[in-house]
């Protein structure tokens, strides 16, 4: 890019870029912009990536975690820029590509969901990738794309996103923890107010959420990432615990046995939250495991391997039905498989979130996530798969009322049912036998650096 990015420079002030912007125009392996609404950061990288294809043969692929049809991409923006610039007579928009009249250069679009690692080597030889929306692309995505991308010499990611979660892959990606080469920037409402682009029905739209939605004016506007999403259903309890430091390392104590509670599954997840209780007015959720499309048998074995000593396997009141081909049960299978098990009987969502509340306060969890086998991509190993899971544990929002209703029926919504389990039976726990509890009590360090344990 260098010869063209000398004539870039020279242009600079008639492509009317913010200045705190003026790094998409110089060679960088990566170019981050993050932050609230109405920033430019969509206009900008739209604008540059147009006017540097117009001095060079550039092949940029436009990519999202999720594209069902090109209206999902920034082929609108693209064009509506085309237009703004006067760009008209320099690039033919097509309906699935944007080309140079003047250049050999090529603007496609892709979902990165949708890619696998041989079908995303089709792009191979692209130049540049532009992630917008980039806050919901998933690890998995990111893992997929960026070798691919990166076998093209001085090849770039250009990453654009409004953060959602402290969480997400993205934010703790690009802001966290930025790759060598890297220049990230943060942009908000004051950098469009300082280029007199913010209108005044942004500003009057910004005024109003600052009085009437202050739960979600720092993540909309000044792009402050959530610790959990908005509407969660145990929004307060995770802030607190977090706070309080009840989220942290809590080592395995080989003294006590792990129990594990379940919520059963195969097209849907299978979650095992496990705790071990070191006081008969706390517990400790020291692992999590989650995973689909595995048997009982295989899911034992995999848990198995982490030593510990086993207590009690709680199974949902569901586990005694019968499967129609097999002719067994998960709780007989589990007992046949040497598991202590036990039953939860059937309630109501509602009653076991109530439960669920009432068990918060007693709550340390521990903040680990482990590796898994590269043969089980979808494995999640670690109690901090089950916190991110409760940080987006929330209701059903019809349109029609708006009003929160029914726990929703999701991905986050297996660990919720299982800790809404887990908290319905918190106080049936039994250690082996009734077994003595330590003679020291374990909560009565006031060091929260401390782990709590026996």
């Amino acid at each position: 890019m260098s010869a063209a990015l000398q004539q870039a420079e020279v242009l600079t002030v008639k492509l009317q870029l913010p200045f705190k912007l003026k790094f998409l125009l110089s060679c960088h392996p990566y170019k981050v912009a993050y932050g609230g609404r109405s920033s430019l950061k969509s206009w900008s990288f739209a604008r540059a990536l147009l006017f540097l294809g117009l001095h060079q043969d550039l092949r940029i692929l436009c990519a999202r975690e999720v594209q069902k049809s090109l209206a999902d991409s920034v082929h609108q923006l693209l064009k509506d820029q085309i237009k703004a610039l006067g760009y008209g007579h320099l690039y033919d928009v097509t309906d699935n590509a944007i080309r140079g009249r003047q250049s050999d250069t090529l603007f496609r679009f892709t979902g990165l969901s949708d890619q696998t690692a041989e079908s995303i080597k089709s792009f191979e030889g692209f130049d540049v990738l532009w992630v917008e929306e980039a806050q919901a692309v998933t690890k998995r995505s990111w893992q997929i794309a960026l070798p691919t991308i990166f076998r093209t010499k001085g090849a770039e990611v250009w990453v654009s996103f409004n953060p959602d979660m402290d969480s997400d892959e993205t934010w703790e990606r690009f802001v966290v923890n930025p790759p060598e080469g890297a220049v990230v920037v943060e942009m908000n409402y004051r950098d469009a107010v300082a280029c007199g682009w913010m209108s005044a029905e942004q500003e009057r739209l910004r005024q109003y959420d600052l009085i009437y939605s202050k739960n979600d004016y720092e993540n909309i506007w000044n792009g402050k990432p959530r610790t959990v999403v908005a509407g969660a259903i145990y929004a307060a309890e995770v802030v607190e615990m977090i706070t309080e430091r009840r989220y942290r390392p809590i080592p395995y104590d080989p003294r006590l046995p792990v129990h594990r509670v379940w919520d059963l599954g195969w097209n849907d997840r299978m979650v095992v939250v496990m705790v071990q209780k070191p006081h008969p007015s706390a517990l400790n959720i020291c692992n999590y495991m989650e995973e689909s499309h595995i048997t009982y048998a295989s899911m034992i074995a995999a848990m198995d391997r982490l030593g510990y000593k086993w207590g009690t396997d709680w199974l949902p009141h569901d586990a005694t039905q019968h499967h129609p081909t097999s002719g067994t049960n998960a709780e007989k299978t589990l007992k046949e498989l040497g598991c202590r098990v036990q039953l939860i009987a059937r309630s109501d969502p509602e009653a076991r979130i109530r439960a669920g509340r009432m068990m918060w306060p007693r709550l340390y969890m521990d903040n680990s996530k482990h590796d898994t086998p590269t043969d089980r991509p979808d494995r999640l190993l670690g109690a901090a798969h089950l916190m991110e899971r409760l940080k987006r544990y929330s209701r059903i929002v019809p349109r029609t009322t708006g009003e929160p209703a029914s726990p929703a029926h999701d991905v986050y919504s297996h660990a919720g049912d299982a800790f809404g389990g887990l908290a319905e039976i918190v106080d049936r726990i039994r250690n082996e036998g009734e077994m003595r509890m330590p003679e020291v009590p374990v909560y009565q360090n006031a060091d929260p650096s401390v782990g709590m344990l026996g």
